[in-house]
């Protein structure tokens, strides 16, 4: 293959994502020597309105579309994201050229002295900008204070420490890729607490039409990682999820078997929904979408049609 020289990698310029553009251009350099990287750090829209949940303001994919029409510009070849913040239907231009083995995927509890879900006390303000984490917290916890909380990891991280919260929830990933996973950090496991479709796992998409860059981009794969994520993406596509309404998605794989699980919950977490499907690795799409209609199924689509009216 004729490997180029040069690949430039549109990211965001919050910590989290520069750091994982730079993991990706390490790891691209270390397989393909003489390659050079060049970041090309931007702002998006999500990362500028941080006064307005980010269900109100259009969702996850604004933190993407900035970055695409950078590869259309041809000002980059690549866009670093993660998972959880890609839409499950990408513009017919791009598509997703490999996806890396995943982090750990669950949600923590930062609190001071690292407490519990159980152990917060009455009514403790708790700050989330999900509204999954939301729903579920709700279920959990009816008497807790839920606020909203945005801004990227560092922030909200300070923003607990002067006081604005008892607690805040957020990725065990993020924490631990930028090195801040403490002892006031409690990893809630994901049989409490679901996590987001593709949480944990970073995303490398790219033009359709690149077979050069997709190519390029094939020993960074991690097929196992990819099985698990496409049938949480296929899940999430027959529910139409997205930040704005309370999708949770997780897949594992076992002795050959993917087992994926699911949920959908009103916001306040009074009602919530799970199901649970297995089957063959290369079945993956198939069972996601299976268990999408077996939550419509159960009255999913009574839920989420309440959430969007909302």
């Amino acid at each position: 293959m004729n490997v180029p020289q040069r690949l430039r990698i549109a990211t965001r310029a919050s910590e989290l994502a520069l750091w994982q553009s730079r993991h990706v251009a390490a790891a691209l350099e270390a397989a393909w020597p003489g390659l050079v990287t060049e970041l090309v750090p931007m702002t998006t829209t999500g990362d500028r309105i941080l006064d307005r949940p980010l269900a109100e303001i259009g969702g996850k994919g604004l933190f993407i579309k900035e970055l695409e029409v950078a590869m259309l510009e041809d000002r980059a070849d690549i866009a670093v994201h993660s998972m959880k913040d890609v839409p499950f239907e990408l513009p017919e231009e791009f598509t997703l050229g490999a996806i890396l083995e995943r982090e750990d995927p669950r949600d923590v509890l930062v609190s001071p002295g690292g407490r519990g879900l159980a152990e917060l006390p009455q009514g403790a303000r708790v700050g989330t900008s999900s509204l999954r984490r939301r729903s579920q917290l709700g279920a959990l916890r009816p008497d807790l204070t839920l606020l909203d909380l945005r801004g990227n990891v560092p922030t909200r991280l300070s923003r607990l420490a002067r006081g604005d919260y008892d607690a805040i929830v957020l990725a065990a990933a993020g924490l631990k890729r930028l090195g801040l996973m403490s002892a006031d950090g409690h990893a809630i496991a994901t049989s409490e607490m679901l996590p987001a479709v593709g949480q944990g796992a970073i995303g490398i998409e790219c033009r359709r039409d690149d077979d050069a860059i997709a190519a390029l981009l094939t020993p960074l794969h991690h097929a196992t990682t990819a099985r698990c994520v496409e049938a949480e993406r296929a899940m999430n596509a027959r529910l139409g999820g997205s930040c704005t309404v309370p999708v949770a998605g997780h897949a594992v794989i076992e002795g050959g078997t993917l087992s994926l699980r699911g949920l959908v919950a009103a916001v306040d977490g009074a009602q919530v929904l799970r199901q649970t499907a297995a089957g063959p690795l290369d079945e993956a799409a198939r069972i996601g979408d299976g268990l999408g209609a077996a939550l419509l199924a159960a009255g999913a689509d009574r839920i989420l049609g309440r959430v969007h009216d909302t």
